[in-house]
């Protein structure tokens, strides 16, 4: 068995390398985006010549030409990249038949695909991808051929066979869900509870060590580059600047009746999320299928991420101008209410967390941001790019969980002492966002390992 194990190191460490180029290219073009409307913006500000509307239609520009480009290459490149392609997934390794799920210009399209949906600032992930990205890089891998490009390699061919196939399609599933939250126990667990029906005691540790490969690789790799600059410290892990959970670990027995209230809160507005879901894609399909011609089909199902994306980017853009524009002497409070419309979904994640900062928000700018968010991320699920839902469905869940905590400090006040420290917005905004993540998706244990191992 060295050569199968051999086989699920290398997917691992694959999946590993692909999980940090998608993050590097995506916070790259984010910051490139951003930095230069807010040279523009700060050139308009010292000028006061008014330039707010070319900076708005740069803005535009950049992010309507990275929509454009990650809807074209689902729409017209490959259809079997959309939008996550983790249900196909999931139907292959049950025993259905997709056509084009597993050759190159699914890889590559997915992949194009993915990283520009999530910088153009699209509300969704790269998760759901990058599951499907590490299947079919465990395909490729195991069985070393491609009708596309005429490969057929004489090597590891007793693998290609449909059981040996499923296995390494699973490991590799696995190890996409471990680079993403750097999480290898939760990877598994994913796998099992979500992914394959077929299922023994040998893959489970051999997904296990591709999952641990490809966080390994991950975490190594980020050590020491950030936006492909390297910054030092290679193969240094600090876990204490990179999970999000880590000041999150004390807690009192009293809170966990007001996390049974966000536990059922969460079941409620996941099967809402789940049913408006169906109904805008039944919607969608109606609509899309009445229209005879396929080129304008596919031409509409594109123009629809462009409108998406610019609701979007209207918010994003008015807060970023008070941003820039904010004279208040409480800048820390303007800077946090920007954080809540932040482009980085991980960031805004990030800040709603946050322990200790129990007047950071207030109810209106949680309930109008808990509001547009939902209801833009019901939109973008089944839209024509390569996305995900787990920040998401991570985001909408942390800001009513962070309500709630509010609602604890209006009552109780603000806790000094360590016996009541746990009346905290920060904490029952991670316990909100498992809620509706364990709503929306309906995983239990694994949810559980994902999100106390999620990492920026």
């Amino acid at each position: 068995e060295w050569d199968r194990w051999l086989l699920m190191g290398l997917i691992g460490t694959a999946v590993g390398m692909l999980g940090f180029l998608v993050h590097q290219i995506i916070y790259s073009l984010i910051k490139l985006k951003w930095d230069l409307v807010e040279n523009y913006l700060q050139v308009s500000k010292r000028k006061q010549d008014g330039n707010i509307h070319m900076t708005w239609l740069c803005t535009l520009g950049s992010g309507l030409a990275m929509v454009v480009l990650s809807s074209g290459s689902v729409l017209f490149f490959c259809p079997a990249g959309s939008p996550s392609g983790l249900p196909e997934i999931i139907g292959y390794l049950n025993g259905t038949s997709v056509q084009h799920l597993f050759n190159i210009k699914t890889f590559i399209g997915t992949f194009v695909s993915c990283v520009l949906a999530v910088a153009s600032g699209l509300f969704c992930g790269p998760e759901g991808p990058m599951i499907h990205l590490g299947a079919l890089l465990g395909c490729g891998l195991s069985q070393l051929q491609s009708d596309t490009l005429g490969i057929h390699l004489p090597i590891f061919t007793r693998f290609q066979n449909s059981a040996d196939k499923r296995s390494f399609i699973t490991a590799g599933a696995g190890a996409g869900v471990a680079s993403v939250f750097r999480a290898p126990i939760g990877g598994l667990l994913f796998t099992l509870e979500e992914v394959s029906s077929f299922w023994d005691i040998r893959l489970a540790w051999q997904t296990f060590f591709c999952c641990l490969m490809a966080t390994f690789t991950t975490d190594l790799l980020s050590s020491s580059l950030s936006g492909f600059v390297y910054r030092g410290h290679f193969g240094f892990f600090e876990a204490e600047k990179r999970i999000i959970f880590w000041n999150l670990l004390d807690l009192n027995v009293l809170a966990f009746i007001p996390t049974i209230l966000l536990g059922m809160l969460g079941g409620l507005l996941g099967a809402l999320f789940v049913s408006l879901n169906i109904k805008i894609n039944k919607l969608r399909m109606q609509f899309f299928n009445s229209i005879p011609k396929l080129s304008l089909r596919k031409t509409s199902k594109l123009l629809e991420t462009v409108i998406i994306l610019v609701k979007l980017l209207q918010t994003v853009f008015l807060q970023r101008i008070l941003l820039t524009f904010c004279i208040s002497p409480h800048l820390s409070l303007c800077v946090a209410a920007a954080a809540l419309l932040v482009e980085n979904g991980k960031q805004g994640i990030t800040y709603l967390f946050k322990r200790g900062t129990h007047e950071e928000f207030g109810y209106t700018s949680l309930c109008t941001a808990l509001a547009f968010y939902f209801i833009l991320s019901c939109w973008t699920a089944g839209s024509a790019v390569a996305s995900g839902l787990v920040i998401p469905m991570l985001y909408t869940g942390a800001l009513y969980g962070r309500i709630i905590g509010l609602i604890l400090v209006s009552i109780f006040g603000v806790q000094t002492n360590e016996y009541g420290a746990w009346i905290d917005p920060g904490l029952f905004a991670a316990i909100g966002a498992a809620s509706f993540f364990s709503g929306v998706s309906r995983l239990t244990i694994s949810l559980t390992v994902l999100m106390v191992s999620f990492q920026v």
